[in-house]
């Protein structure tokens, strides 16, 4: 007689046998639902757990600028449901090789790489060894993203362009560099983390609520120009989130912040998270070209 125990450990390629199966089936019962059932019924059963508790195994994610905040959080949470990892980063060395540890600590595949996603060209190489290290690529990430905030008649033009490379470029980059993939594998997911200024604006961030704003706009172009060969395009639009980027308002905005928020809270980067990951996942195989807003409901 086999022992099924020992066959369940093993990978499913070693269930492949039809004989082995048969025999299993007459060996093995169940108590699921108060009912016997045959080992390719728990087989069944396991890998619809399986897609529950990890909807993204076997998936392939690349995450701009994911070693802090919104970005981190983002690739802690899709490696927790399966997904192998790709993430980049610019300056934060130390915080990457922590991040590096942790994702691994989860199980699963995770590369870094110090990349400047404003340069075309140093995109389209980082592209290529994703693709090289992963094996290939289903869901795409775009966080990169800074601040340089000036009243408007103190803003210079070097801010202006910094920030609109950075937020805004960097995301036609990476889309432009992995639409053929995806056209090929006529699958893909792309999530782009926009914000709450990009929709309402922000005395004092022209150049980020314009960065912001574009990148809405670029998104639900992408997705009507990508939506026939299956590939899905969304914006996350967060509000006020407890991120170093945040960290230096003074109590008192951040109080005032506060107050205008219904839910009476700032919010996190698991907040965000939880949503790039309902993006990601096959649950949202019928939204594209959509803004969703985590902010608490201060834009309602």
């Amino acid at each position: 007689m086999h022992n099924a125990d020992n066959y369940l450990r093993q990978p499913l390629a070693h269930l492949a046998d039809p004989i082995l199966i048969h025999s299993l089936n007459n060996t093995v019962s169940s108590c699921y639902l108060g009912e016997p059932q045959s080992i390719t019924d728990i087989l069944s059963n396991q890998l619809h757990i399986n897609q529950i508790m990890q909807p993204l195994t076997g998936k392939k994610a690349l995450i701009t600028g994911a070693t802090k905040g919104i970005g981190r959080a983002i690739a802690k949470k899709l490696a927790t449901a399966g997904a192998d990892i790709a993430c980049t980063y610019l300056h934060s060395t130390q915080e990457a090789h922590t991040l590096l540890e942790e994702l691994q600590a989860i199980g699963t595949r995770v590369y870094a790489y110090q990349n400047d996603a404003a340069n075309h060209n140093a995109v389209q190489t980082l592209i290529e060894k994703v693709m090289s290290d992963l094996g290939g690529l289903d869901i795409l990430v775009n966080n990169a993203g800074i601040t340089q905030d000036h009243l408007l008649l103190r803003m210079d033009e070097q801010a202006w362009d910094k920030v609109l490379q950075v937020n805004l470029k960097s995301a036609f980059n990476t889309v432009k560099a992995t639409t053929k993939i995806f056209i090929k594998q006529r699958s893909g997911v792309i999530i782009n983390i926009s914000s709450v200024v990009g929709i309402r604006g922000n005395a004092g961030q022209a150049n980020y609520a314009a960065s912001k704003a574009g990148l809405i706009g670029f998104t639900k172009s992408v997705a009507l120009e990508l939506g026939a060969k299956n590939i899905r395009a969304n914006v996350i639009a967060p509000g006020l989130i407890h991120t170093q980027m945040t960290a230096d308002l003074a109590e008192r905005v951040a109080q005032d912040w506060v107050s205008k928020i219904p839910l009476r809270r700032i919010g996190t980067p698991e907040d965000v998270a939880n949503c790039a990951l309902f993006l990601a996942s096959d649950a949202a195989s019928y939204i594209t070209g959509q803004v969703i807003q985590v902010d608490g409901g201060i834009h309602t």
